[in-house]
């Protein structure tokens, strides 16, 4: 690839900030104290940022232990347990992010029903579906002109998206009493006229925030998944570093600074996004105007960097022949053009079933957003394996291998702990759609290797036991339809 087309440490930065802060962080304070209290979001806050940073850390070291791994979770996933693994990964990150860039659009439009009521209400009615389509495809021709010039329109939309939050939290910072913050900081009284109640103990008032803590880091992996395109791999450690920091530190002042101003039981009973309904009513009208602006920008910022994302894994897996031969086609521009538009078609069917769906949407999204959590674990557990068994683990990086093999472990932990707290039954669900993408991996293993069989020994079994425990996800979604 040209090194002019290759992306920096702002530009790979710009797609981890993008990628984590999509339009929903701007309901982040309504979310984190629908259940809690000040001391219990400060708590949850730091538990999550320490497993995050594991997280975070594996990929920074893996990216520079292994920089020929490019294009990180499909390739560690195949270097560490075989192409099948590396399929897995790649297949369900795909399917994984289609689906929620789909619910970029449906917010997208409910988010211009502020502007225009009630003409986009709900985000789904037909003349939602129509522009989110249209959205859709303007976003899939700036893809196809290049991701370097995608990469550089996201950088511009992820300040644009970061100036509303700015203005938020500086108002809210000149708005802060420590006496409102204070006052019952561990959610344990009832107090009528400010509509506080007992919340309950600390441990559930930390696990209910749990989940949209880890909600708001997807996305941490972005600089990884575009590492392929990156200048240096040593770009790619910094990026993820600096993304991490960013959006934990914007995470925590959104959570704890309205708190500074509303008590827990106001800011709980707020309309979303709450962002905007705080500023209204402190600086009026325009409050709300540039919080609803911001959603809009956030959301489409995200949706042009997922959609970079979501098209280089099937690209780079067809590259090493594990997704068919025509997903590794690219354009004059050096973009994935046929792994773009397959990404396109998919997401344009999901959008016009969107109209006709309900609750069934809401718990495909729930699902979909499960199959992301064994990348992150495939990935720690790759570290684990060339740490433990010192695998050519390189000397002169900046983290020893000790260092590096705590890192791993301590990220596996909290990896198991993710897809335990997703919950069994979505799991077993998601399994389901992991499963379906098993003919598109013999058909691939056909094409590149048609002497080979599709699958090893082990991989065989694996895939057995898959396929048992899709039909066992197929009882579950029989169950809960």
């Amino acid at each position: 690839m040209n090194d002019n087309k290759k992306l920096g440490v702002i530009a790979l930065a710009g797609v981890v900030i993008s990628a984590m802060l999509g339009g929903g962080v701007y309901n982040l304070p309504q979310n984190m104290a629908q259940s809690a209290s000040a001391g219990a979001i400060l708590i949850s806050w730091i538990i999550t940022g320490i497993g995050i940073w594991f997280i975070a850390n594996t990929f920074r070291i893996l990216a520079a232990a292994r920089p020929d791994a490019t294009t990180g979770i499909y390739t560690y996933g195949e270097l560490g347990f075989g192409k099948f693994t590396g399929f897995l990964m790649a297949w369900g990150y795909w399917i994984c992010n289609s689906f929620a860039n789909v619910g970029y659009a449906v917010l997208l439009m409910d988010s211009l029903n502020y502007f225009f009521p009630p003409y986009f209400k709900g985000g789904n009615n037909w003349l939602s579906i129509a522009c989110g389509s249209l959205v859709l495809w303007i976003i899939f021709f700036i893809v196809l002109a290049g991701v370097k010039q995608a990469s550089a329109l996201n950088v511009i939309g992820t300040i644009g998206k970061l100036l509303p939050l700015a203005i938020f939290l500086l108002v809210l910072l000149f708005s802060f009493r420590f006496s409102t913050f204070f006052t019952d900081f561990w959610g344990l009284k009832t107090i009528a006229k400010v509509h506080d109640t007992n919340l309950g103990g600390i441990l559930p008032q930390v696990k209910s925030t749990m989940l949209v803590t880890l909600w708001v880091f997807t996305g941490i992996e972005g600089a990884v998944v575009v590492s392929g395109r990156a200048k240096s791999q040593k770009d790619v450690s910094k990026a993820t570093f600096l993304g991490f920091i960013t959006c934990l530190l914007i995470y925590t002042l959104l959570s704890l600074l309205p708190l500074g101003v509303y008590s827990q039981g106001e800011i709980s009973k707020m309309a979303p996004p709450s962002t905007a309904a705080v500023l209204m009513d402190l600086i009026g009208n325009w409050g709300s105007v540039i919080m609803n602006l911001g959603v809009i920008i956030a959301i489409l910022s995200s949706w042009l960097i997922w959609t970079v994302m979501l098209s280089e894994l099937p690209f780079a897996a067809a590259q090493s022949g594990t997704f068919p031969k025509i997903f590794a086609k690219e354009n004059k521009n050096e973009s994935p053009s046929f792994s773009l538009l397959a990404s396109t078609i998919i997401m344009q069917i999901i959008l016009i079933l969107v109209h006709f769906a309900g609750n069934a949407w809401n718990m495909m999204l729930s699902i979909t957003s499960v199959m992301a959590l064994p990348c992150y674990l495939v990935s720690t557990l790759y570290l684990f394996k060339i740490t433990y068994k010192n695998e050519n683990y390189p000397t002169d990086i900046f983290a020893k291998r000790n260092y590096a093999m705590i890192t791993a472990i301590l990220g596996s932990i909290y990896g198991v702990w993710l897809i335990y707290a997703a919950g069994i039954n979505y799991m077993l669900i998601a399994i389901v759609i992991y499963a379906l993408g098993i003919p598109v991996f013999i058909k691939a293993r056909r094409e590149t290797s048609p002497n080979e069989k599709e699958f090893t020994k082990v991989e065989r079994y694996f895939a057995i036991v898959l396929i048992i425990l899709a039909l066992i996800g197929l009882v579950y979604l029989f169950k809960f339809m």
